[in-house]
């Protein structure tokens, strides 16, 4: 399968891991500290990497920077007892495959692991030819339970030929989601077709779907073949299905019926083979009860639902994208950058994000492109809307698969706590007063979250 490199100062969590490995099927090595990993990594024929971030001799930011120096292809994941915002943030800026926090289950290691080695041969597969301009790009990220049923679905559905239907806000990611379940499919090695139903007029989408015949119309110069004939043996991606006009929708009904598409101006049918995988942030059960979708197709499409939650929902995944997008723009602009400002993650942990992924790229890339050159980036929210953000944040803004209520409220105490030796100097003696706490309470406080002091 896989030679994969364990690093970890605690023999227990080698154990653990080489059992779950091996039991996967792959060959592993072990180390004990950051030196030695490194020294494994470059002794050895390494797949993948799992390695600790506090560790002796070497620390684990060290590692992945040395690792990624070495070979920045191996994917590397990131494993702490210590979870915060700032380690989350370098470890994806320095090109961690992902971030997980201890204890976790066997089965989130296993299918994290499983993603990586699959983007890794995805990866492989471009460099012998074309595919690499669909490749799946990396922000399809996340560590909250949401997103991790969401994986674990992808990997079970990507088996089959079954229809999916992708549902979520505009931003969240549904045409990665259509990605990577063609590239974990068998379907994988030929093309994946998208189209956007409401970036074009209905004539010229037609057209486009299912192709026409020379002198169907003014301009039709020569017979051309849809996007739907063009997808197979692929995958079909259409978004914002519930955009198709009543006529588009009886012709896909038909198309989905019985795999065959009929030119514009035409009359022989052809067959298709493909995969049909849909996306819409429209309710299409009320666009049904209202009669502006077909319910036959509405069904016919919604074999597999896949409903992907706003961003807002899941915040503990904000410090691993924001990581990933600061590392994208500083290299692709040659910025020296090498961090977030502590406000402005706290800026970006309270906004709601109407605009989702799609907004947090684009703000992180306004704010790269307008940086001055220097080591800490600092990101600013939309006027008006910080304030009553931060409130929903630190108030009652729950997810619908709950929060872990420890991990949050330790992430609230932490800003306390930075926020108190900002004012008070980076003195420990000072903040605890601030926070009226005492100062071995204090000092405890500041060991236990990895801050710095002047004490």
């Amino acid at each position: 399968m896989a030679n994969l490199l364990v690093v970890d100062d605690e023999k227990s969590m080698r154990d653990m891991l080489r059992i779950v490995f091996r039991d996967e099927g792959h060959e592993v090595v072990e180390a004990a500290d950051g030196k030695e990993g490194l020294e494994a990594f470059r002794e050895n024929e390494i797949d993948l990497v799992v390695q600790d971030l506090r560790m002796p001799r070497m620390d684990g930011l060290q590692l992945l920077q040395a690792l990624k120096d070495s070979n920045a292809d191996v994917p590397v994941i990131v494993i702490t007892a210590f979870g915060d915002w700032q380690s989350a943030v370098e470890a994806m800026r320095l090109g961690a495959f992902d971030y997980i926090k201890k204890p976790f289950d066997t089965d989130l290691i296993r299918s994290i692991i499983a993603r990586a080695l699959e983007q890794t041969a995805i990866r492989k597969m471009a460099s012998k030819g074309p595919i690499d301009r669909v490749l799946p790009p990396m922000e399809f990220i996340g560590n909250t339970p949401s997103m991790r049923d969401i994986f674990r679905l992808i990997g079970t559905v990507a088996q089959t030929n079954t229809t999916v239907l992708i549902r979520g806000e505009s931003g969240t990611g549904k045409e990665l989601v259509a990605r990577s379940i063609h590239f974990q499919s068998m379907r994988g090695s030929g093309p994946f077709i998208a189209t956007n139903c409401g970036a074009l007029p209905e004539s010229l989408l037609e057209s486009e779907l299912f192709g026409h015949l020379k002198g169907t119309f003014t301009g039709a110069i020569a017979d051309k073949r849809g996007l739907l004939e063009a997808a197979s043996g692929g995958t079909f991606f259409l978004d914002e299905v519930g955009d198709l006009s009543p006529a588009t929708q009886v012709k896909l009904l038909r198309v989905l019926e019985d795999r065959t598409v009929t030119p514009v101006g035409g009359t022989a049918p052809r067959r298709i083979d493909l995969r049909f995988v849909t996306a819409t942030n429209k309710d299409l059960e009320k666009e049904v009860r209202e009669g502006r979708f077909r319910d036959d197709l509405f069904y016919r499409l919604n074999v597999i639902p896949i409903l992907l939650p706003p961003l807002r929902d899941r915040r503990e995944d904000i410090p691993l994208l924001a990581g990933h997008f600061l590392a994208r723009y500083t290299k692709e602009m040659g910025k020296t950058i090498t961090q977030l400002e502590p406000r402005s993650m706290d800026r970006l942990m309270a906004y709601r994000w109407p605009g989702n992924i799609r907004e947090m790229q684009n703000l992180i890339h306004r704010a790269v492109a307008l940086a001055a050159d220097e080591k800490t980036l600092t990101v600013e929210i939309p006027p008006g809307e910080e304030t009553e953000e931060r409130d929903r944040f630190l108030g009652v803004s729950i997810p619908d698969e709950g929060i872990d209520l420890d991990e949050r409220l330790e992430s609230i105490e932490k800003l306390y706590l930075e926020e108190a030796l900002r004012s008070g100097g980076g003195k420990m003696t000072q903040a605890a007063k601030i926070l009226g706490l005492s100062f071995r309470s204090m000092r405890y406080k500041v060991k236990k979250y990895g801050l710095k002091d002047v004490d």
